[in-house]
C-alpha cells in the first residue's frame, strides 16, 4: 500500500512537472515564433547598407575631401603672413698677414716690411623677419574661388546620387535574392513531382501499362530537374553574395511581396512629364551640368595667366650682433652692431612670355570644356532613355503580372486535366511532365515579374531624381 501510494505521488509529480515544462515551452514559442517568422525587411537591409556599404562611404569621403577645395581657393585672397628667425654663435681664430713699403731713413730706399697679426673673435647674432603679403588685383584667384564653389556643388550632387544609387542597388540585390529563392523552390518542387512521376512510370511499366519510352522520358526529365536545381542553388548563392557585398552580412528569411500587393500606375501618367522631371532633377545630369561649368571656369582661369597681378607687401627686420675681438693676444674689444628696418610697397607682375606654356594650357582647357559638354549631352540622352524605359517598364510590368496570374490559373487547371487523363490512359507521361513544367514556370515567372515591377518603380524615381527613403518605405509596406 505504501508502494502504491508513493508511486501515485510520483506520477502526480511528473505530470505536474510536465505541465510546467509545457507551459514554459509554450511561453518561449510565443516570443520566439515572431522572430522566426518575421524575416528581414527591405528597410532592415537598407539601414544595414547605410552603415556598411563601402561605395557610399567612399562617396562621402570624396565629398568631404572636395569640400576643402573652397577654403583652399579662398586662402589666396586673404593676407599671407610669414615670420622667420635666425640665431648664430661663431668663434673664429686665425692670422692676417700684410706687407708695407716704408723708406729706410738711413739709405733712403724703399723697404718692404711683412707684418703678421694673430686674432681671436667670438660673435653671436639674432635676426628675425616678419612679412605680410596681400593680393590686390589677381583675376585668377577670384576665378579659382568661383570654380571651387562649383566643385563643392558638384560633390554634393554626386553624394546625393550615390545615396539614390544605394537605394536602387539594395532593391535590386534584395529582390534578386527573392527571385533566385523562388526559382530554387520551383526547381525543387519540380524535381520532387517528377521523381514521383518517375516512380509511378516504373510501377506502370512493371505491370505492362506503359511502354519503356515513357519511363525513359520521365528519367530524362528527372535528370534535367536535378541539374536545374543545382544551377538554381548556384544562382541563389551568387545573389546572396551580391547582397552581402552591400550589407556585409547574409540575411535570411527576406520578406516577400504579399499576394494582394497593389499594382500602382506611375503618377503622373505621362511619359513626357517624367522625362521633363528627369531633365530637371536627375542628379547625375545636374552633376554633368556643373562639370561643364567647371570646365568653362578652368578656361577663364588659364587665360588669366596673361593678366597682370598687383600685390601689397610689408616687412619688418631686426638684426642684433654681439662680437668680441682680440689681436695678437691683446685684450678683447667689443664690436657690437644693431639694426632695424621696415618697409611697405606694391609689387606688380606683368607676364610677357612663358615659353608658350600659358597658351598651351588655355588650349588644353578649351578641349576639356568641349569634352565636358559632350559628356553633358550623353548623360542627358541617357537620362531621357532611362526615364522613358522605366515608365514603359512599369506599364508593361503591370500587364505582365496580370497576364501571368491568369497563366498560373490556366496552367493549374491544365495540369489537373492532364493528370486526370493520365489516370484513365488518355494522356502520356510526357504530357503530364510538360503540364507540370508549364505550371512551375508560370509560378516562377509571376513572382519574378512582381520583383521586376518593384525594381522598375525604383529605377523610374531614380531617373527622375525624386527617389527617397519614403519610396522604399512604401514598397516595404507591401511586403510580408
Amino acid at each position: 500500500m505504501k508502494f502504491k501510494s508513493t508511486e501515485k505521488k510520483s506520477i502526480k509529480y511528473r505530470r505536474k512537472m510536465d505541465n510546467k515544462i509545457a507551459k514554459i515551452i509554450s511561453i518561449i514559442l510565443v516570443f520566439a515564433i515572431p522572430f522566426i517568422a518575421n524575416g528581414a525587411t527591405l528597410m532592415d537591409i537598407y539601414e544595414d547598407a547605410l552603415i556598411n556599404d563601402p561605395r557610399l562611404k567612399e562617396a562621402y569621403a570624396n565629398k568631404e575631401a572636395i569640400i576643402e577645395s573652397k577654403p583652399q581657393a579662398r586662402s589666396s585672397l586673404l593676407p599671407q603672413i610669414s615670420a622667420s628667425g635666425t640665431y648664430s654663435d661663431t668663434n673664429t681664430d686665425g692670422s692676417s698677414t700684410f706687407q708695407q713699403k716704408i723708406v729706410d731713413p738711413i739709405s733712403g730706399d724703399f723697404v718692404v716690411i711683412t707684418n703678421t697679426t694673430q686674432f681671436d673673435q667670438e660673435a653671436d647674432g639674432l635676426q628675425w623677419d616678419i612679412t605680410l603679403r596681400q593680393n590686390i588685383i589677381d583675376p585668377g584667384a577670384w576665378m579659382m574661388l568661383k570654380k571651387a564653389n562649383k566643385i563643392v556643388a558638384q560633390a554634393e550632387a554626386d553624394y546625393l546620387a550615390a545615396e539614390q544609387d544605394l537605394m536602387l542597388r539594395v532593391c535590386s540585390a534584395y529582390f534578386d535574392v527573392l527571385a533566385t529563392q523562388d526559382t530554387l523552390e520551383s526547381q525543387q518542387a519540380a524535381r520532387r513531382a517528377i521523381e514521383k512521376q518517375l516512380d509511378q512510370a516504373k510501377k506502370r511499366f512493371e505491370v505492362g501499362l506503359i511502354a519503356i519510352t515513357d519511363v525513359q522520358e520521365a528519367q530524362a526529365a528527372f535528370d534535367q530537374s536535378v541539374a536545374n536545381e543545382i544551377s538554381a542553388k548556384r544562382q541563389l548563392a551568387t545573389a546572396k553574395e551580391m547582397l552581402r557585398e552591400i550589407t556585409d552580412s547574409y540575411p535570411e528569411n527576406l520578406s516577400k511581396p504579399s499576394a494582394d500587393m497593389p499594382l500602382v500606375m506611375p503618377n503622373p501618367q505621362s511619359e513626357n512629364d517624367w522625362v521633363n522631371t528627369a531633365l530637371q532633377q536627375n542628379l547625375n545630369l545636374l552633376s554633368a551640368q556643373v562639370g561643364a561649368e567647371i570646365a568653362r571656369s578652368e578656361v577663364n582661369i588659364q587665360r588669366s595667366g596673361h593678366y597682370p597681378t598687383l600685390g601689397l607687401q610689408a616687412s619688418k627686420r631686426d638684426i642684433d650682433n654681439n662680437s668680441l675681438r682680440s689681436d695678437s693676444g691683446g685684450p678683447y674689444s667689443p664690436a657690437d652692431s644693431e639694426s632695424a628696418s621696415d618697409g611697405i610697397g606694391l609689387q606688380l607682375n606683368i607676364p610677357i612670355y612663358s615659353g608658350g606654356q600659358t597658351s598651351s594650357r588655355v588650349r588644353q582647357a578649351v578641349a576639356q570644356h568641349r569634352s565636358a559638354k559632350e559628356k553633358l549631352e550623353r548623360v542627358a540622352r541617357e537620362t531621357t532613355r532611362k526615364a522613358r524605359d522605366s515608365y514603359l517598364g512599369i506599364i508593361s510590368g503591370i500587364a505582365t503580372v496580370k497576364a501571368l496570374e491568369q497563366s498560373v490559373k490556366s496552367s493549374t487547371t491544365a495540369l489537373q486535366a492532364t493528370e486526370a487523363g493520365y489516370e484513365v490512359g488518355t494522356r502520356t507521361t510526357v504530357d503530364v511532365l510538360d503540364a507540370r513544367k508549364r505550371l512551375f514556370s508560370a509560378q516562377t515567372n509571376l513572382a519574378i515579374s512582381k520583383y521586376d515591377y518593384l525594381k522598375t518603380m525604383v529605377q523610374l524615381k531614380q531617373a527622375a531624381g525624386t527617389l527617397s527613403k519614403a519610396d522604399l518605405t512604401q514598397i516595404n509596406n507591401w511586403l510580408q
